[in-house]
């Protein structure tokens, strides 16, 4: 840490004592990395007027800039970044979330055992619309397995239980939940599964894809539009806390919008929100207002806004849904040679990809099984050849878990950019192992051989499909390690840095932001995060134990531990 003259200190002091508040803040005597560039670069001081970034740069010339208008804040070591970029995530569903008891891995006093989870839901649950609901729930980090549904309704025999899978694509319901759903084991399925033991032929409780949303739908309930502003408030908190400025809302429905854009014109949010619709909704919003304005703020540079199109093909590796050119290792409950399955056809992949093409709207594929990631580069591809456009749409392809080296180069090709998660390699990658087989496993969120390839990459946690925690991701892509603490795929770790920039200047870039956002620059937003030690110097090991200290949205501080 560099430390200051006595003459330069007394100086400082001068200056706050004839300083009016709120007109101008300097941040010094920390390590304040710009973020700018393909390696660390480290600046003295910035000076934030108003809502922007006015000055970067040493002392000296900050003493010069500061006049006598500026309130001044040590930073006392601690490290100043731009303010964290969410790329994929939920905020509509953090905010949903909140209704329920949080059972997750990053909740207050996890569970660690199927009793500690039985006793969590039962001490701090608030019923809400008739049921009771626990969130983030994951087999894999109870150390006695699997919650059974006669262990639900030993606890719960009488009043309806819904309890959320960490995924947010599967769950179980107890048998006061089955009953007040209507399901049965005659119920039929519906782009989804409605598991029966093979053993009794009875329900398990679980539900997968389309019934379980179902029974989220019906169990939540609508509420009103003070209740989902009071959710979003708590969802905000979360954000904060991690250190956020930008949140994402994927899979957006038109109410979502309504709300989130209400939500943020009215200042009930402070930080920016950014949809993302499905082809459907989007469809709505055309079928609306043919000439509807995608990637445009509410509020200028900020506020609220529609980035795109989100076109999905296949689903959650870990449910073994993901779709593969070859087939599981693990088939076990499934066909033989089951490689999963696509979503949609081919025609309607390519139908949207078109759309967006001719347009102009962003486009955001979800693909996870490398077969799923083929259908997606196949309708890009097309997209391209029938409307001849070729410049840089900063199209996405998010989550590209299981990307082969020879669809990264056709990424670097066509200009798409990758969008990846690399919590996942701790959350599943001892599941991967075993039912894809270590070459695939090995190969998850190849980010390494992206970067290799000039492909430009940005990360995400996907809450509440995983933690909110930016350090732990960084930590992840760092270390790559597993649950069981075994590092999975050592080729596909990438330094501090590298891993950072999925959070800031990369993820600025891909919302097309990169000249308001990401870096500490003179002339962008003064959207930045404070945390207790830099992840640049820190022991690899331990990047995930550093901590927020404070968030700071265009100018103006947010969190203060």
């Amino acid at each position: 840490m560099k430390t200051f003259p006595k003459m330069i200190s007394s100086i400082l002091i001068s200056i706050a004592t004839t300083a009016f508040a709120g007109s101008a803040t300097l941040y010094y005597n920390g390590d304040i990395v710009t973020m700018e560039g393909d390696s660390p670069k480290y600046v003295e001081t910035v000076l934030v007027k108003d809502d922007k970034i006015a000055f970067v740069g040493t002392m000296k010339d900050a003493l010069v800039e500061v006049g006598s208008n500026a309130t001044l804040y040590d930073l006392k070591g601690h490290t100043l970044l731009p303010g964290f970029i969410d790329t994929w995530g939920h905020f509509a569903l953090i905010a949903q979330d909140t209704f329920g008891v949080n059972l997750a891995y990053f909740s207050k006093n996890p569970p660690k055992t199927k009793l500690q989870l039985l006793e969590k839901l039962k001490n701090e649950t608030r019923p809400f619309n008739g049921w009771i609901v626990g969130t983030g729930y994951a087999e894999a980090v109870l150390s006695d397995g699997a919650i059974s549904l006669a262990e639900l309704d030993q606890t719960f025999p009488d009043t309806p239980v819904l309890i959320e899978n960490i995924s947010t694509l599967t769950g179980m319901v107890n048998s006061a939940g089955l009953k007040k759903l209507g399901i049965t084991t005659s119920t039929k399925a519906v782009s989804g599964f409605i598991p029966v033991n093979p053993k009794t032929g009875q329900l398990t409780g679980e539900l997968i894809g389309m019934p379980y949303l179902t029974a989220v739908a019906k169990a939540v309930g609508k509420y009103s539009q003070d209740l989902t502003f009071e959710s979003y408030r708590k969802a905000e908190k979360l954000y904060v806390a991690n250190g956020f400025t930008t949140a994402q809302s994927y899979e957006a429905t038109l109410m979502d919008m309504r709300n989130m854009r209400l939500a943020v014109d009215r200042g009930v949010i402070s930080i920016d929100l950014i949809a993302l619709p499905t082809f459907d909704v989007v469809d709505q919003l055309l079928n609306n207002n043919p000439n509807y304005q995608f990637g445009i703020y509410s509020k200028g540079n900020r506020g609220f806004k529609v980035a795109g199109i989100q076109v999905p093909t296949d689903g959650a590796p870990q449910l073994r849904l993901a779709y593969f050119s070859k087939p599981y290792l693990d088939t076990t409950g499934f066909a033989k040679d089951w490689r999963g399955f696509a979503y949609y056809p081919q025609s309607l992949i390519d139908q949207y990809a078109k759309l967006a093409y001719e347009k102009n709207i962003q486009y955001f594929g979800y693909s996870n099984g490398d077969a799923g990631i083929d259908m997606t580069l196949l309708a890009i591809d097309k997209a391209m050849k029938e409307t001849g456009v070729t410049e840089d749409r900063r199209t996405v392809i998010a989550h590209s878990f299981f990307a082969r080296d020879d669809q990264l180069d056709d990424y670097k090709k066509k200009n798409i950019m990758a969008v990846m998660m690399p919590n996942g390699a701790w959350l599943y990658g001892d599941v991967y192992d075993k039912t894809l087989g270590a070459e695939r496993a090995n190969n998850l969120s190849p980010f390494n051989s992206a970067n290799a390839k000039g492909v430009v990459t940005a990360l995400h946690n996907d809450t509440p499909s995983s933690g909110p925690n930016v350090l732990f991701s960084v930590w992840s892509a760092v270390n790559r390690q597993t649950f069981s603490g075994k590092t999975l795929g050592p080729e596909q770790r990438v330094d501090p840095y590298l891993a950072l920039k999925g959070f800031t200047s990369n993820a600025a870039y891909l919302y097309k932001e990169e000249g308001s956002k990401g870096t500490i620059s003179v002339g962008k937003l003064a959207d930045l995060v404070e945390l207790d030690q830099n992840p640049l110097k820190a022991d690899p090991k331990n990047i995930k134990d550093i901590g927020v200290v404070q968030t700071i949205k265009a100018g103006v501080p947010l969190l203060i531990h």
